[in-house]
């Protein structure tokens, strides 16, 4: 997941601070040269390996100034094409990204979320979520949505679109459906949080638990303008089902998310199993 330079928010001021150059070699370059047998691992996997290790160790904040390509070779002494490689993985992973010709600086971390309320989780973390509403509108559900809400012939569904940001960067794309019998007049409310919050005190929905699927894809050319990335980039496609303490199926959503931003967090209770 490669955070561009569009994932920065251009108001912010880039942090000056250099990462100091390490008194030691990473594990492959000190095994050579003793005459151990180096590490069968490729070198630009361990710098970006020694990279990752020490934006952790050292908590360097988003934005520091890393070493360049030409530093990284001469530090671990490898090609400057070895070095680049190491920086693209690091780019692809969200853990740096490039503001040529400024340099390469450490990248906001990911926000980690449990499978549940978009705004909640991220509220949660102290941070600042908020949406866009891009379209909303009835509709009379294709095959795929009545069978994910199990509806009957002739029921229709309410459906939003929006545009989802936290801390005002471009996060993830989100459509939800909703039983249009479940939610009268909900697309005239101005509202733009939480829909969950919506359910459970407008309409007195008791939201019981929620089922989803993750799937790793490649945004589309729409979905990258929206979410501010690259065409081509990584990207999260989270399909949510919602039931209410009756095990009525109350809400479906498909979720696209940038894969650079966001991480899900999945705990099994084994006592269950």
């Amino acid at each position: 997941m490669g955070a561009g330079p569009c994932a920065v928010n251009p108001g912010r001021r880039l942090v000056t601070r250099r990462w100091t150059r390490p008194s030691g070699y990473p594990a492959w370059v000190t095994a050579s040269r003793s005459g151990r047998r180096p590490s069968t691992t490729p070198r630009y996997i361990a710098i970006a390996a020694h990279v990752r290790d020490r934006i952790l160790v050292e908590q360097l904040g988003p934005h520091t100034l890393l070493p360049s390509e030409r530093e990284l070779a001469e530090l671990h002494q490898v090609s400057r094409m070895t070095a680049r490689q190491a920086l693209s993985l690091l780019e692809n992973e969200g853990v740096v990204y490039r503001r040529p010709p400024r340099g390469t600086f450490v990248a906001e971390p990911r926000v980690r979320f449990h499978i549940g309320s978009f705004s909640e989780e991220v509220s949660r973390l102290g941070r600042h979520p908020a949406a866009k509403l891009l379209w909303a509108e009835h509709q009379e559900p294709t095959p795929s949505v009545r069978l994910a809400l199990q509806l009957g012939d002739g029921a229709a569904v309410h459906v939003f679109h929006r545009l989802r940001t936290v801390d005002d960067v471009p996060f993830a794309l989100e459509t939800t459906f909703l039983p249009a019998d479940l939610t009268p007049g909900i697309l005239d409310l101005a509202d733009e949080g939480s829909l969950w919050a919506t359910l459970r005190d407008r309409y007195g929905v008791e939201l019981s638990r929620s089922t989803a699927v993750l799937e790793s894809i490649v945004l589309d050319d729409s979905s990258s303008a929206q979410l501010n990335v690259r065409p081509g980039s990584a990207g999260t496609l989270l399909t949510r089902t919602t039931f209410d303490a009756g095990d009525r199926r109350v809400e479906f959503a498909r979720d696209v998310y940038r894969a650079d931003r966001a991480s899900f967090e999945v705990s099994v209770d084994l006592s269950q199993s």
